[in-house]
């Protein structure tokens, strides 16, 4: 029987997974919590530098075995498809833990699971499919073609707030190629990574292709990025610990892909039909109770339609069912963290400081009790100035902010740091295509909002980080170019004059 259940798991302290073996940690643990009763329900440890290089190495030799190394690329795709497979038939068992880890609802974490194997599918149907490029040099005696390879170890750092899904967009490219994995989840979700790593171990994966290290960013994560083997980072999380990190892999000039989080315009025009648009912002900034890197938390509204956006908005916010995030039919689930309900309070008591206009929640859903609650809330009168504009919350925490033309409207939606997201709710094309190559947003959404798809390269501009998840643009992330040219001439050159192609 697995260990990784939410029973099982209830008190219990986690293992780490190296080699295809899970074992017990000998750093200290630290508590993981239910964030919809604010109770201790298991622990997990801090692994130590020691476990860090041992799970790096294990990796190393996946990379150098011929299990790994000489698998064929269609076998490689076998393998990813039947751990699909496993995936799909616990489906229920990975959400319940993703559930109890970070107290998101169940049948959105239902739903991520599924898209989990469905991600998984399309990678391992593109395994076998990475091609090099021939190239036309102007020598007909030189043969020179490109081959794509795999980079090698891949240390994935993975957030709180939908750990599956946002490891899969490494783990299924970085796979694919051919690579091996060192992954340290957050150290408040990795119940549901390491059960994940039991269906890799399942699925007849070489020992060493995946290993999990849990515990803090300073400790174990520090350790794994500046690890001398590791060969390119992913990271999702805030640009703080992004630069960070960018500065500790330099040290070895480890390149790395960082999606370093948000603060989204989600932009309402004069002629939007206001039903589809006033649903596209409540999706965009309280499902998942805002915590998302792609959150729509600016909501830019035209000032002829301002007021009664504001007054859909607060009707639908005042209809938001908060509940256990287990039951059916909530809405609105506990925030992950406990810090997270401290921030979204400072950053509600700074708007007011500020002068925005609280029109609606504000505070934490007392009728929970104990657990992470807090209401679904609506400032209005926020300029871009304002910390509320200006800094990602992570929570569900909507400004309000007008605008008079389509040029106020650019201005002010790139007037951010951040370039992750952006979203636009008009029925005029002309206007939406001048809005899609004008905003400095890595995603542009048109008359929807939070609308991924695994084949669409995603990632941002600026602050928001660089490198690309999903679609081909992440094989390429992935994957290394190597140049080979042959000369089958027969002929010997003058060795002090360069062959020059062009």
């Amino acid at each position: 029987m697995t260990l990784f259940t939410t029973d099982a798991l209830e008190g219990r302290c986690l293992p780490l997974f190296i080699n295809n073996e899970f074992v017990p940690s000998q750093g200290q643990s630290f508590p993981s919590y239910d964030p919809a009763t604010g109770a201790e329900w298991s622990s997990m440890p801090d692994a130590t530098a020691d476990e860090v290089d041992r799970a790096v190495r294990a990796a190393r030799g996946a990379m150098t075995s011929a299990a790994w190394r000489d698998m064929s690329q269609t076998d490689r795709g076998s393998l990813m498809y039947r751990l699909a497979d496993l995936i799909s038939q616990n489906v229920d068992r990975l959400s319940r833990l993703e559930v109890r880890d970070n107290g998101k609802l169940l049948k959105e974490m239902t739903a991520l699971t599924h898209a989990v194997a469905a991600s998984m599918r399309y990678f391992a149907g593109m395994a076998d499919k990475i091609e090099g490029t021939t190239i036309p040099v102007n020598k007909p005696d030189m043969l020179n073609f490109t081959l794509r390879e795999p980079v090698g170890v891949i240390a994935a750092i993975v957030p709180w707030n939908s750990p599956l899904l946002l490891l899969n967009r490494a783990f299924s490219p970085a796979i694919a190629a051919g690579n091996a994995m060192v992954v340290k989840p957050s150290e408040h979700s990795a119940a549901s990574i390491l059960a994940f790593a039991e269906l890799v171990a399942e699925a007849g994966f070489p020992p060493g292709v995946f290993n999990v290290v849990t515990g803090g960013g300073q400790t174990v994560g520090d350790a794994l990025v500046r690890h001398p083997e590791v060969d390119k980072i992913d990271f999702t999380g805030g640009p703080e610990t992004g630069r960070v990190i960018a500065a500790s892999a330099a040290q070895n000039l480890t390149p790395a892909i960082l999606e370093l989080g948000g603060k989204s315009p989600n932009i309402i025009c004069a002629d939007a039909d206001l039903d589809r648009a006033v649903t596209g912002v409540v999706s965009g900034i309280f499902a998942a109770g805002g915590q998302t890197c792609v959150a729509g938390s600016r909501c830019l509204v035209h000032d002829s339609i301002y007021d009664e956006v504001a007054e859909r908005l607060v009707a639908r916010a005042a209809e938001i069912r908060i509940g256990a995030p287990t039951e059916a039919d909530t809405q609105l689930g506990p925030l992950a963290l406990w810090s997270q309900v401290e921030k979204v309070g400072r950053f509600v008591e700074g708007a007011k400081t500020a002068g925005a206009k609280l029109l609606a929640g504000g505070g934490r859903a007392e009728q929970m009790g104990a657990g992470w609650y807090v209401q679904p809330t609506i400032f209005g009168d926020v300029t871009n100035e304002m910390d509320i504009a200006r800094n990602e919350i992570f929570g569900p925490v909507l400004g309000l902010i007008r605008y008079s033309d389509d040029e106020d409207m650019i201005a002010k939606a790139n007037d951010t740091r951040y370039g992750l997201a952006s979203g636009l709710w008009t029925n005029d094309m002309e206007r939406a295509m001048r809005f899609m190559r004008r905003i400095n947003a890595g995603m542009v959404w048109i008359n929807t909002y939070r609308s991924p798809s695994v084949m669409a390269p995603s990632g941002g501009y600026k602050d928001s980080g660089y490198g690309k998840h999903n679609g081909f643009a992440a094989i390429n992330e992935f994957t290394r170019i190597k140049t080979v040219v042959i000369d089958y001439s027969g002929k010997t050159h003058d060795p002090f004059v360069m062959r020059v192609q062009s």
